[in-house]
Parts: structure tokens; C-alpha cells; sequence
């Protein structure tokens, strides 16, 4: 094999992954070699290490950590040293991720303000690459029902329902209601779909008794109220 800065074998053992994790903690460990022990082996032409330095620096787009949330299966198979396996197992760790974001809220969460909306949907939404439209039912003190994703799109647009928001609010017997959708490029600006569809949910939430408390754009690491912006006063 060719030898190369990324050879584990030419490493101080307890400056491998494995033995630094296990002596120092995980906490320890660079982004790269965090990877690297989840990938646990490289291939014969390309050590653990450099696929795991490729995966992190995929490319200018797709960098780093908020990078490797965006990559897809096919982006991950591309990389040298990453096959089948090793793409659906960094995917894996992606989706635990996020469901580890939704682990450390109680589901009976309380969302009395656009803070504690965006906070929370911006780390469960923040390695989606579609768009999703999500609706969350609350109850009269604003403790959250449930939650059920209304619309998945593509990486661009998505598409809600107000029937189907309110059949499934009735449903449920919320009180009130938020909407709250990504934006996978990145920018939670709202754009003139968003603030229609904002303007519809809400008249349709009037005329029922079941008001639309808010609309929560998440993007980039950063949300948008709209109710906060002026747009649903």
C-alpha cells in the first residue's frame, strides 16, 4: 500500500483512533478521526483516515460538519475508499444525529416562543436535505400533541395542504398550531410561496377556532418567525 500521511500504521499507536479515543475519550478526537473510528477500516488503496478526510472535506459546498449533513448516498459512494457499506453506515450516524436532537426535548415540550421553536426544529431539521413542512398541534398551553410531516419535497420546494392541516388538527384536537419547514440551501429567508401559504393556513385556521400561532423557517443553522417579522400578525 501506498504510504501516505493518513496511514494509521504509521502512527504512534496510541495516536490511532481507536487507542486515542479509548485513552482520551471521544471528546478528543477531531472531526476526521471521529469518522474514521465509525468507518473502523479504509481499503487497500486508501487508509481509513484519508476516506475519512475526504468525506469531511468533500468538496467547497459540502465541508466540514455542516457539509457532511448535506451529502447524499451517491455524493458518499463517489469518494475513494467509501463504498455501500460505509455510505449507509455515515448516513446512519446522520439520522441518529438527528434523532438525538428530538431525544433531548420531552415530547410534552412547551413552545411559548419563536425562540423555543426555531431552537429546537433547527437541530432536528439541520441535516435535511429536501424540504419538509412539518405541523406541530398544541394544546391550550401551548404544551406540544404531536407533530406529523405534511410534505416532503425537493431540495428546493415542498407543498402543505391546509385541509390536510386541519382535518389532522381537528383530529388530534389541537387548540392552536405552527408550521415549520426548511430551507436546504441554507437561507431561512421567507420567500413569496412561504408567505402565502402563511396567509391561507392562517384564514383557514380563523374561520375554525384553530389559529396558526406561528410559521418557522429553519436554515443554515438559523430560523425565521414570521409572526416575528411582521408577516403573520
Amino acid at each position: 500500500m501506498k504510504e501516505t500521511r493518513y496511514d494509521i500504521l504509521n502512527l504512534p499507536k496510541d495516536e490511532r483512533p481507536y487507542e486515542k479515543c479509548r485513552r482520551l475519550g471521544a471528546e478528543k478526537l477531531s472531526d476526521t478521526e471521529l469518522l474514521a473510528v465509525i468507518l473502523r477500516s479504509g481499503t487497500r488503496n486508501t487508509g481509513v483516515l484519508e476516506a475519512a478526510d475526504r468525506v469531511i472535506h468533500f468538496s467547497n459546498e459540502k465541508n466540514g460538519l455542516d457539509g457532511l449533513l448535506k451529502l447524499s448516498y451517491s455524493d458518499l459512494i463517489s469518494i475513494p475508499g467509501i463504498g455501500s457499506v460505509k455510505a449507509l453506515q455515515i448516513l446512519s450516524v446522520i439520522e441518529l444525529s438527528s434523532r438525538l436532537a428530538r431525544a433531548k426535548t420531552p415530547w410534552r415540550k412547551t413552545f411559548l416562543s419563536a425562540a423555543s421553536v426555531g431552537s429546537y426544529y433547527t437541530g432536528v431539521m439541520r441535516g435535511y436535505r429536501q424540504e419538509h413542512v412539518i405541523l406541530v398541534l398544541l394544546d391550550a398551553r401551548g404544551g406540544m400533541i404531536g407533530e406529523c410531516v405534511l410534505s416532503k419535497g425537493t431540495v428546493s420546494s415542498a407543498q402543505a395542504d391546509p385541509r390536510e392541516i386541519f382535518i389532522e388538527a381537528v383530529r388530534r384536537e389541537a387548540v392552536s398550531i405552527i408550521l415549520v419547514h426548511n430551507h436546504p440551501s441554507g437561507d431561512p429567508t421567507p420567500s413569496k410561496a412561504d408567505i402565502n401559504l402563511t396567509y391561507r393556513v392562517r384564514e383557514a385556521g380563523d374561520m375554525l377556532g384553530i389559529p396558526l400561532r406561528d410559521h418557522i423557517i429553519v436554515g443554515g443553522g438559523h430560523y425565521r418567525s414570521l409572526r416575528a417579522d411582521g408577516i403573520l400578525s
